[in-house]
């Protein structure tokens, strides 16, 4: 499993799932869907697959904290 914090950036993912997306997130997939969709968090089709970059995640969740 990704880590948002991963201590070791040799080793991090630098783009992951939806589904992994929403649980790092702590959204559900129904949630992330949608916010992709809208195009508040940006994504990249590759063939069949999408994938979030781990910096617009967390960027993406900068924007939205309270």
């Amino acid at each position: 499993m990704t880590d948002l914090n991963n201590t070791n950036p040799k080793h991090a993912p630098i783009a992951v799932s939806p589904d992994e997306t929403a649980r790092l997130a702590g959204l559900g997939r129904t949630a992330l869907y949608a916010t992709l969709a809208k195009g508040d968090l940006p994504s990249t089709k590759i063939g069949t697959r999408r994938l979030v970059r781990v910096d617009a995640i967390r960027e993406w969740l900068a924007r939205h904290e309270a």
